[in-house]
């Protein structure tokens, strides 16, 4: 199966730099500059995972993250969110509040972010796998 991932961060090189290790790896990487871009790659591609950035013009990962999970369709779509800033947020506070989120620390190795990604997509098939009724 290939998962379907939407990539969103404002700095190129990143950006750049994590899609190129994401499709090597054999993801469908569709990629945003700015949260907005990603809000509307979310509805267009109902993604298996979105990544994105804390940080963003126009939307930030937060609100981006806010608006998925006002979604049904989207509600349950895992996140892992780059961060310079991780330690101004309360990872606790926000896994209660926005569900299936977990920070990664910029700057990170494209490798862990590819180990992180499939973890999550693992995690979110066990979940689905869990809910369906036999």
């Amino acid at each position: 199966m290939t998962y379907r991932l939407v990539l969103a961060d404002d700095e190129l090189h990143i950006l750049r730099a994590a899609e190129f290790k994401l499709k090597r790896q054999g993801y469908d990487v569709v990629c945003a500059n700015d949260g907005q871009e990603a809000w509307e790659l979310v509805c267009q591609t109902s993604p298996d995972l979105l990544i994105t950035d804390f940080q963003m013009p126009r939307l930030n990962g937060l609100d981006l993250i806010k608006r998925m999970r006002e979604q049904p369709e989207y509600a349950e779509i895992p996140v892992l969110m780059l961060t310079a800033k991780a330690i101004e947020l309360p990872q606790n506070e926000l896994a209660n509040s926005l569900g299936n989120v977990e920070i990664i620390d910029k700057p990170f190795s494209p490798r862990d972010l590819c180990n992180r990604a499939q973890q999550a997509l693992e995690e979110s098939e066990r979940r689905r796998a869990n809910t369906v009724a036999p």
